[in-house]
């Protein structure tokens, strides 16, 4: 919205800074980690009001877990608030990648919201059920993936770009709305298994995003994308305002939800974010980088998977709980060591996933 203000520039005022994306991107920051400030405190007794019990705790799961009870959920209402104003003051808002992800974030949310209140309106760990949130999601995935093969160039339109092969690109055709609904669809519910400890996946999401959106603002430059033999995608540099809001957000966030938790952002928040990074790798044809950036969800989501098939097939677990997260916990780490190591993981992965970039 703020970057109309150049219309009143005259090339050398205050007004033409707003047609700088890193300008606004540092505008976007720091309006929502004021906002997350502002508001997180207030957010919080008007949950805990609500809520009362909180959000319900598994009986299956670790026993230092019940000492949580009566932690109120929902708290990704706090990211969301202070991404979406920051997002829409700060970029441009007839760019449709910004709209592309937005939505997408905003769509998961609501999956998110609807499963949240469902526990902690019956108090039981159950929610929504897991067909109706699948289906919801990819409903969503798909549209995002028709706009988004919509928005990219003609010639990069329905392709898949590889890391490190520089003119490499493999035609999809019709399959690249399956395979994009799919990066969305279970980056969204990975970082939703990845939600377990107390910060332990606010930090990987925004260094995800950091990653994602340096990616973005690159991919959305003709002369950083000539440099360094990468796909050239129009208008993907407003992503970076998005990302900047979404880390303002999480780190307002964070200061509520470091441990010992004051709120869980709940699949609200969980969904949503993770929902986010995909839809920003499909827009910047980065899909294949987001599963080196975003390593460690992955590796959450084939605990399960790896977990329930085995267990099925045998009737033996490979690990002592899953997602691995809990596998460590059972094995005696404490709940902070458990926390920092994944974060410092997570930094490695978004470091490698960023060296892709120039490795060609």
């Amino acid at each position: 919205m703020l970057y109309w203000l150049t219309g009143l520039s005259d090339g050398g005022d205050i007004f033409n800074l707003f047609k700088y994306i890193s300008f606004r991107a540092g505008g976007a920051f720091l309006t929502a980690l004021v906002f997350g400030f502002m508001f997180g405190r207030p957010l919080i007794n008007v949950l805990r009001r609500k809520q009362g019990k909180g959000q319900p705790i598994r009986d299956d799961g670790p026993a230092t877990h019940q000492a949580k009870a009566g932690t109120p959920t929902m708290g990704g209402l706090l990211i969301l608030s202070a991404l979406t104003v920051s997002t829409l003051l700060w970029a441009r808002l007839d760019n449709p990648f910004v709209w592309i992800v937005l939505g997408v974030t905003l769509g998961f949310a609501a999956i998110g919201f609807a499963d949240d209140y469902a526990k902690v309106s019956k108090q039981n760990t159950r929610g929504v059920s897991s067909r109706v949130r699948m289906l919801l999601g990819l409903l969503i995935a798909a549209l995002a993936s028709v706009l988004a093969a919509w928005a990219h160039p003609p010639a990069l339109s329905n392709q898949l770009a590889l890391p490190v092969f520089k003119d490499l690109l493999i035609p999809l055709g019709l399959g690249f709305i399956p395979f994009a609904m799919f990066v969305i669809v279970g980056a969204a519910n990975s970082v939703n298994l990845t939600d377990g400890l107390d910060g332990l996946a606010i930090m990987p999401v925004m260094i995800a995003a950091g990653a994602l959106g340096t990616i973005a603002y690159v991919v959305g430059r003709a002369d950083f994308t000539e440099y360094l033999g990468v796909h050239f995608v129009p208008g993907t540099g407003e992503i970076f305002i998005f990302t900047a809001a979404l880390i303002g957000g999480g780190l307002g966030f964070l200061w509520y939800n470091a441990p010992p938790a004051a709120v869980f952002m709940g699949d609200t928040g969980s969904l949503a974010l993770g929902g986010a990074i995909g839809a920003i790798a499909v827009c910047t044809k980065h899909e294949i980088v987001l599963g080196i950036i975003g390593g460690l969800f992955v590796v959450e989501a084939l605990s399960v998977i790896i977990q329930v098939g085995y267990f099925k097939m045998t009737g033996k677990r490979v690990f002592l709980m899953a997602p691995i997260h809990h596998h460590f916990e059972k094995k005696g780490w404490a709940e902070p060591q458990i926390v920092i190591r994944f974060w410092i993981i997570s930094l490695i992965l978004a470091l490698i996933g960023l060296a892709t970039l120039k490795i060609r």
